[in-house]
């Protein structure tokens, strides 16, 4: 977190025959101590899929350079393993937000975990200032039954948590910290009670197209809630 830095710069006079000395008061400057909210959201979201020709445990096992980007209205590609993520616009109080994340897929025995690298703020210069004055947490565990792989139908699973720490901007300092904290948990909460049924109903798509056989794999989404 960035803070305020304070320099003293040395201004130095040249020396003269008559010099006299003078009390010189210690002048401190306090700041008042910078008040931080937290917000916190946890999801967890499922879905039935009916396996095809492909076990879906398989499909959960591809390494992430062979995943779909899904929607390329809203997600691109960075490496094999990192995407770019750029979230819906989001009201919060009188203000516009659109976050924008850089996600890692960590793959795993019976599916994948997705973990937030960094996030970035756009909007107006209100919002944008706010970069530097908070911390972000998200990780996301997608898993599906691996002990029941040759049931014809499976249980896809979502587990999301989403944690925000940031400094209060000042204009925001009259409004009670609980408030604030309700409010941005409510924002939180509304991202992941949109996103993640999207979500999850893309990837089932995406795994029937590779379970019959569909090497193009082209997005699906359009960039629409």
């Amino acid at each position: 977190m960035a803070s305020s830095l304070l320099r003293s710069i040395p201004i130095s006079f040249p020396s003269t025959q008559c010099a006299f000395k003078s009390p010189r008061p210690s002048l401190r400057a306090s700041a008042a101590p910078t008040q931080k909210a937290r917000f916190v959201a946890r999801r967890k979201e499922s879905i039935s899929v009916r396996q095809l020709q492909r076990p879906l445990i398989e499909y959960m096992r591809l390494p992430a350079s062979q995943y779909s980007v899904l929607d390329a209205e809203r997600i691109e590609r960075v490496n094999d393993n990192t995407f770019r993520c750029y979230v819906y616009r989001i009201k919060f109080f009188s203000f516009e937000v659109c976050p924008v994340l850089l996600v890692k897929v960590e793959e795993q025995p019976d599916g994948c975990c997705i973990k937030l690298l960094s996030c970035k703020l756009e909007g107006s210069p209100m919002v944008a200032a706010q970069n530097d004055k908070f911390d972000a947490l998200m990780v996301n565990r997608i898993s599906c039954d691996s002990n029941a792989d040759k049931s014809l139908m499976q249980r896809l699973s979502s587990d999301t948590v989403i944690e925000v720490s940031i400094e209060i901007p000042f204009a925001f300092q009259a409004i009670p910290k609980q408030a604030i904290e309700s409010a941005g948990a409510q924002v939180l909460e509304q991202i992941l009670r949109i996103m993640l049924p999207r979500f999850m109903s893309q990837l089932v798509k995406d795994y029937q197209a590779w379970a019959t056989g569909d090497t193009s794999r082209q997005p699906l989404g359009t960039g629409e809630i």
